[in-house]
């Protein structure tokens, strides 16, 4: 693949994952300290390993919200999971599952914020 076909491959699944409005913000509030910054993430995070055979979007969603958990990064995972309940059709459950899980590998304040970030997100989505 060459990089216009990772651009092309990677905005489809981008907008698959995270939606189109969220894709169609990105671009356009980028300037140009971060056009290449997002051309990168478009070819690589999401052209390049989305992309791949390996593992399937929801085991991908998943890593990523544990992955988002374990780094503390809460803005990234609110997004992440108002992505997974909507395009991902993840439950509450689901998240429940995931945020259980990151609580016997990134401790109990990680879990505690991250269920406060899930309530956040599915009240804020009612």
């Amino acid at each position: 693949m060459n990089d216009e076909e990772r651009r092309v491959a990677g905005t489809a699944v981008r907008r698959e994952v995270l939606g189109a409005a969220h894709v169609d913000r990105a671009i356009e509030s980028a300037t140009p300290l971060t056009e290449e910054f997002q051309d990168l993430i478009t070819r690589y995070a999401w052209g390049e390993i989305w992309t791949r055979p390996g593992l399937d979007q929801r085991t991908r969603r998943i890593l990523v919200l544990g992955t988002l958990v374990a780094l503390g990064r809460w803005e990234e995972f609110r997004m992440h999971v108002r992505a997974a309940v909507v395009e991902g059709r993840f439950t509450p459950g689901d998240l429940r599952e995931i945020a259980l899980q990151q609580m016997i590998y990134c401790g109990v304040p990680a879990a505690n914020t991250a269920f406060e970030a899930i309530r956040e997100v599915l009240n804020e989505m009612r």
